[in-house]
């Protein structure tokens, strides 16, 4: 593993902090398992029920596209917990710690603000799409289907400031021979 990239493991520690860090990880990954197992179920059953019997659910699309949705922010939320997200990040690469970490400190500064203020804006727009009651699907309103939005900003914005937190204590003290 890079020592630049720290997965959560790393750096949460074994005290209540860790432990209540590590419960909301697996909290996580049993969220993203079971919302995965029934997008599969969903849509397999869908292909089934078109093909063989010329029917189908019929909010079972859009139910569909509202978990691809949860999947994908439940995943870079988990991504984002390991460290193991995409980046784009050649300078890190090729300095030598503590400078390493002070780059990080500025990434993650700048990715939790970003992260944050799409939090805020999508926080927003959720109390927008529930003042206007709009409907999703079937009898869904769009606010809980979009509420994995700013909950996913927000996350992200929580962990990348942890981070922060992590390489400004590793760039002060980390040796410089490492």
């Amino acid at each position: 593993m890079n020592p630049s990239r720290p997965a959560a493991r790393t750096w949460e520690g074994a005290g209540i902090f860790g432990r209540i860090l590590r419960w909301l990880g697996a909290a996580e990954d049993a969220l993203l398992v079971v919302l995965l197992a029934v997008m599969i179920g969903l849509a397999a059953w869908q292909i089934v029920a078109r093909n063989a019997f010329d029917t189908a659910i019929i909010w079972g699309d859009p139910l569909l596209r509202a978990l691809v949705l949860w999947v994908g922010f439940l995943g870079a939320v988990a991504a984002a917990r390991d460290d193991r997200q995409i980046n784009v990040d050649v300078v890190s690469r090729f300095a030598v710690e503590p400078w390493r970490s002070r780059i990080r400190v500025v990434t993650d500064l700048f990715t939790a603000s970003v992260s944050g203020f799409l939090a805020w804006q999508a926080f927003r727009f959720v109390l927008d799409a529930r003042a206007y009651e709009e409907i999703a699907f079937a009898s869904v309103p769009l606010w809980l289907t979009a509420s994995v939005l700013p909950l996913a900003f927000g996350m992200l914005c929580v962990r990348y400031l942890l981070l922060t937190g992590f390489h400004l204590r590793q760039s002060f003290f980390a040796k410089a021979d490492e």
